[in-house]
């Protein structure tokens, strides 16, 4: 069995969408389509992948843009935390906020909890509940040859998420950070929301914000 990990920027703000499948049976899921969607579904086709869920890890305009549009062209449900419904929801008053046009967003499918498995084929996506950058942030944590965090705006290469944004909480992504993502395996691969991925074992050592 392998793994399928692709991930590239996406949609105004260049959030990092990554497309995740099993190559056996080419059920995949795809990690917050910000825009770009007809890129995600190239991708999609070219590897001959069947989009199952559509998993968000928070519900900011630029990790949720494309999600209308992707469950309309693939059938795949729509995933993120109860916590995060309000930012989903008021998807055309985030774009507007930032010039941006946006559409009412299809509704959610399913509502993710801490500690759940998502099935991606032979694998599972395990949902870890990170709190802080908003009050439904979400990772996710596959393994394969390597094992893998998705982060979303929660941790990134030597810094971590904005909390002065609609919810945030600096205590609370600080304690997300520490008590959830830092106790994984020290080798552990993070692809962040934006930017260049990192390494559990960098962030624990060099990141100024968790010393």
């Amino acid at each position: 069995m392998t793994l399928f990990v692709k991930s590239f920027p996406v949609g105004p703000l260049q959030c990092n969408c990554s497309v995740v499948a099993c190559e056996e049976t080419k059920e995949a899921v795809v990690i917050d389509p910000g825009g770009d969607v007809e890129k995600i579904l190239e991708l999609v086709k070219d590897n001959g992948f069947t989009v199952k869920f559509l998993l968000h890890t928070h519900a900011h305009f630029d990790h949720i843009m494309g999600s209308s549009k992707m469950k309309e062209k693939t059938g795949a449900k729509i995933c993120l935390h109860e916590k995060d419904k309000f930012l989903y929801d008021n998807l055309k008053q985030q774009c507007g906020l930032f010039g941006v046009k946006a559409e009412d967003p299809t509704p959610t499918d399913h509502f993710l909890n801490d500690e759940e498995e998502v099935k991606i084929g032979n694998f599972n996506a395990k949902v870890i509940f990170t709190p802080g950058h908003t009050p439904g942030s979400l990772c996710f944590s596959v393994a394969d040859k390597e094992s893998i965090l998705f982060a979303g705006d929660t941790l990134f290469n030597h810094s971590i998420g904005r909390t002065d944004l609609w919810g945030g909480s600096f205590e609370d992504i600080i304690d997300s950070i520490k008590g959830r993502l830092l106790t994984l395996d020290d080798s552990t691969r993070v692809v962040t929301g934006h930017g260049e991925d990192t390494k559990i074992w960098t962030e624990k050592r060099e990141n100024p914000f968790l010393q």
